[in-house]
């Protein structure tokens, strides 16, 4: 089995991916464009985080995001209803060989 790992800048929130992304997304969003994540949607089935965060609750509420309180990168994203199949990993907490090469697919979140 593959197993990428990622942190944040102080290591203090660790991040294990169990898949490999095939593509990444950008947001324009008030967010997203604010913190520049570059996105990767998997299942939580797949993701380990160990380390205590900080959770922000934006806009419509439909998420958490969350970032460290030593260097506050933002690291991924939870959904806040427990059915949503997905969450967020923001892939620039990997390595840049992981991410580099992806085709990225923009979304437009700022008109909505």
């Amino acid at each position: 089995m593959i197993e990428h790992r990622g942190s944040c800048h102080c290591g203090r929130i660790a991040l294990a991916l169990r898949d490999t992304p095939v593509e990444a997304t950008a947001c324009n969003c008030s967010v997203c464009r604010r913190i520049a994540g570059l996105w990767h949607y998997p299942a939580s089935s797949v993701v380990t985080v160990t380390g205590e965060g900080i959770a922000y609750r934006q806009g419509d509420g439909a998420l958490d995001l969350w970032h460290c309180p030593v260097c506050g990168c933002t690291t991924h994203w939870t959904p806040t209803d427990p059915a949503y199949p997905r969450m967020g990993v923001n892939l620039r907490m990997f390595d840049p060989a992981l991410w580099r090469s992806l085709p990225v697919r923009r979304v437009d979140g700022a008109s909505h």
